[in-house]
């Protein structure tokens, strides 16, 4: 759906153990970079020996704290959120911050929960999710627009912004 390509550049906001960083490091290849960006250093640390194991060299792992250092200006085609929007404070800001690192072209795709609740989900409960309305207007705040909305994963909301144009 993100129609990754060869040379491409991505991060992986909230990378976890980084199922996707290594899927979106083959879609771009040796050309491409995946920077894998989280709050755990052994996610982070688990990512790095999982990469060296399998001679990935196009991954690179990033601590939140190194973001403003490591992360290149104005370089990003994509921004990668899955299950991470919930977790952040001040998304709106944060966000807004995330704009000098994606090129003009660049988008950001959010992957949150939506909203329900079963005997057996405990997303509701927890607060595990945002809905889809208010990632869209958190996102307009922070000055992006809503490029594309997908119904491809059932019971998440997946929405991709673009940069708007002031």
């Amino acid at each position: 759906t993100l129609a990754l390509r060869p040379g491409q550049a991505i991060a992986d906001l909230g990378s976890g153990g980084g199922y996707f960083c290594f899927r979106f490091a083959d879609a771009v290849g040796g050309q491409g970079r995946v920077y894998a960006i989280d709050v755990e250093i052994d996610f982070l640390a688990f990512i790095r020996e999982r990469a060296r194991e399998k001679q990935i060299a196009n991954v690179v792992t990033v601590p939140i704290p190194d973001v403003d250092r490591v992360l290149p200006l104005g370089a990003l085609d994509w921004l990668f959120l899955r299950n991470v929007f919930h977790h952040l404070d001040d998304r709106v800001a944060l966000l807004r911050g995330y704009r000098r690192f994606l090129k003009p072209s660049g988008r950001i795709a959010i992957v949150e929960h939506k909203p329900g609740f079963t005997l057996f989900d405990l997303r509701r409960p927890f607060g595990h999710y945002v809905k889809p309305e208010k990632i869209i207007t958190e996102m307009e705040e922070a000055g992006y627009r809503a490029a594309a909305r997908h119904d491809t994963l059932p019971g998440y909301s997946f929405t991709v912004f673009g940069l708007r144009r002031t």
